[in-house]
């Protein structure tokens, strides 16, 4: 087998985070795995490349139960039994298939499709709050690329209004975090507001998912644990939200920098479900998967990546990979893009990926139609971004219309 330097990606190119294109086609060059170093200075496995990544995102000698079979610490700073990790994402079959076929009812495409009047309304109180100031300038991540999914799975799960600046910032900490310390506070704080909030809905329950999780039996007598419910909570408002988010700021980054095809869709809004698809090929919200660990020693294009190690699956470069989409560093709204893995692959595939094609298409048609003359306020390479390698997507975007 062959053996592997260790990488380390912020030295590869200078502005890494920015723009890792470059530097995920480089080593794809070379092969589909390798050891590298992250920006925290931990060691980890990286699989490029379209067709590695498909298979490794399949392989169940990569797992994500964490809980049972490795160490937390090597991954996030929480303990072991911490409840907010007692979701369908941190498990494996046969947990994992118990834990989705408990939600999964609840996002079936026609009640995602349900949804869709509300979300217009959502969107179109976001953009008349945005568009009234009269300086024609917004920061549009804080006014509406946040805001708009925040709302919608705060109420779907029915989360309080007043708690949702919380959320924000526990979510950020988890995905992306500033410092140990504050991503070991929020996985503190979250668990123990939801526990008080499930308290509070098993007690006097409404119209809600979150009622809806805490009473739902299935067939079988199975129902979700106080722990799973915490978890799954977490999951979903994280999941629910960063996703839309980054799709709807990548997104507009991509039309702002490509001003024909900024044109041709005001045009023609029947170009918007391919756009929304090229978006999330071109520059998608995450840019590798949640950590993999390998149970047994795994042999991947000719490299063994030993038992015990952390694997990331670099959706990113897979989307990018010219040996399945043509000239795939060029924006085209006009492309097929079907068949990326932005939404992941295999029995972790989003299951939310439904409800963030259906926010993304409201946003932008409704952005585009409010403001048709919307730019971008700022140079592109000033823009700061979230840091890791988990999501992709900038911390502001300001615009002017």
């Amino acid at each position: 087998m062959v053996a592997r330097p260790v990488v380390d990606l912020q030295q590869l190119g200078a502005d890494f985070v920015r723009d890792p294109y470059p530097v995920y086609a480089g080593l794809r060059a070379e092969g589909p795995v390798h050891r590298v170093r992250d920006a925290d200075g931990a060691e980890l496995w990286l699989v490029v490349g379209y067709e590695a990544c498909r298979a490794a995102f399949t392989d169940p000698r990569l797992s994500r139960d964490w809980i049972r079979s490795g160490d937390i610490s090597q991954i996030m700073n929480t303990e072991q039994n911490q409840p907010a990790l007692a979701h369908m994402l941190m498990s494996d079959p046969p947990d994992h298939t118990r834990l989705r076929r408990l939600v999964a009812k609840e996002f079936t495409p026609r009640r995602i499709e349900a949804l869709a009047p509300r979300i217009q309304q959502i969107a179109d109180g976001l953009l008349e709050e945005m568009v009234a100031g009269g300086n024609r300038q917004a920061d549009l991540i804080a006014s509406f690329a946040f805001p708009l999914p925040m709302t919608v799975i705060c109420e779907l799960l029915g989360v309080p209004e007043l708690d949702r600046d919380a959320f924000r910032s526990w979510s950020n900490e988890m995905v992306a975090r500033t410092s140990p310390e504050a991503e070991a506070l929020a996985y503190q704080e979250m668990p123990a507001y939801l526990a008080e909030l499930i308290a509070a809905k098993r007690a006097d329950p409404g119209e809600d998912l979150l009622s809806a999780m805490i009473h739902t039996v299935d067939a079988g007598g199975d129902r979700l644990s106080p722990d799973e419910l915490i978890g799954m909570s977490v999951l979903l408002l994280i999941a629910g939200h960063e996703t839309t988010v980054n799709l709807i700021g990548n997104g507009m980054r991509a039309l702002f920098a490509h001003p024909d095809q900024l044109a041709d869709l005001r045009a023609d809004f029947g170009l918007l479900d391919g756009a929304i698809e090229e978006m999330l090929r071109y520059d998608g919200p995450v840019e590798t998967c949640t950590e993999r660990l390998a149970l047994e020693d795994v042999e991947m294009g000719g490299v063994t990546v030993p038992a015990g190690s952390t694997v990331l699956i670099a959706m990113a470069d897979a989307d990018r990979d010219p040996e399945r989409f043509k000239e795939p560093d060029r924006f085209d709204i006009r492309r097929d893009a079907r068949g990326h893995i932005a939404f992941g692959h295999g029995l972790h595939y989003c299951l939310g990926a439904p409800l963030a094609r259906l926010e993304g298409r409201i946003a932008l048609r409704s952005l585009l139609e409010r403001c048709p003359d919307l730019a971008l306020d700022a140079d592109a390479a000033t823009l700061r971004w979230m840091p890791g390698l988990l999501i992709r997507g900038v911390r502001e975007l300001p615009v002017r219309w």
